[in-house]
């Protein structure tokens, strides 16, 4: 059978007829997309100028001897071979390098700027950027030595580097629930392809006071792939279990809003109207006041 004819039989298979021309032709592209394998570009043949500036700032950080890891769609597809096209290109440091980062940079002609204080700061050459990320938007999730210490040796874009643990990038992503962007299918097939192989007692540690939404993560991921719950860590879900009927059971008075630590504006008329302390500030968050409103300012202003 030939290549074509055998496609067809495929989209056939998954689109009974009758089905419209329509979406005959969108399966038929979607069956063409090639495999991408862990360790390529995640980034198609157009994009070549793109991956080159890519190429130079891990080469230009690396000769300045400034640690970092690689995030985002290139740690995405390392652990669960999933390919994304994006431009996006997340590299990790500690904040206390990030002045040094920036100054390699800026001697190698990068434009830079500290995006957002407590999380982010950005370079660029022309109408390529790179983010450069040591926190997260909620001020949680701090790059610290241990994400250094447990980072995995690969390829990317043909050169040597650490990628962000495993663990570090479920914990991050878990806090992402914003309107326009939801990481959850993300950690789904996170833990559907690593599981196994994940440190789950650090991952507890990591979520630490904020365990329910590890616990969310772990009872959702019962319902996307019933047929394996015997994979999730049933020590770690009894564990949990038990947590959450001691939660019950206290009387709390104090009337706190978690949802900003997923999402910085659909949980405002809570913190605005509805009298709840944010849990991003103090005593229960990192951020500052300041960084809160410039981190809710930027919703509509910073792109």
């Amino acid at each position: 059978m030939t290549g074509r004819r055998c496609q067809r039989s495929v989209v056939l298979a998954f689109c009974p007829l009758p089905c419209p021309p329509v979406i005959l032709s969108l399966l038929a592209c979607l069956l063409q997309t090639p495999a991408t394998m862990p360790g390529q570009s995640t980034q198609d043949a157009s994009a070549q100028d793109t991956n080159a500036f890519y190429r130079r700032t891990l080469h230009v950080l690396s000769d300045a001897a400034v640690p970092f890891l690689v995030g985002g769609s290139h740690a995405f597809l390392e652990y669960t071979g999933i390919a994304r096209n994006t431009k996006d290109f997340d590299l990790f440091l500690r904040r206390e390098d990030l002045t040094r980062a920036m100054e390699a940079l800026q001697g190698a002609g990068y434009r830079t700027e500290l995006t957002f204080p407590h999380w982010l700061g950005k370079a660029w050459q022309h109408d390529d950027f790179v983010d450069l990320v040591f926190s997260s938007g909620n001020g949680i999730c701090t790059v610290d030595d241990l994400w250094f210490e447990h980072a995995v040796e690969t390829q990317v874009l043909g050169m040597p580097v650490k990628i962000v643990p495993c663990e570090e990038l479920v914990w991050q992503k878990t806090f992402v629930m914003e309107r326009e962007r939801f990481d959850g299918a993300d950690v789904m097939h996170i833990i559907r392809s690593r599981g196994a192989d994940i440190d789950w007692s650090r991952v507890l540690t990591r979520f630490g006071t904020h365990w329910p939404l590890l616990y969310t993560y772990l009872v959702y991921f019962s319902f996307v792939y019933p047929g394996e719950v015997s994979t999730l860590p049933a020590s770690l879900l009894d564990d949990l279990a038990e947590r959450h009927r001691a939660l019950r059971a206290e009387t709390k008075t104090e009337r706190v809003c978690q949802g900003t630590l997923n999402s910085r504006a659909q949980y405002l008329v809570d913190i605005g109207q509805y009298g709840y302390a944010d849990a991003r500030l103090a005593p229960h968050g990192k951020m500052s006041p300041e960084d809160a409103i410039y981190w809710t300012w930027a919703i509509d202003h910073v792109t």
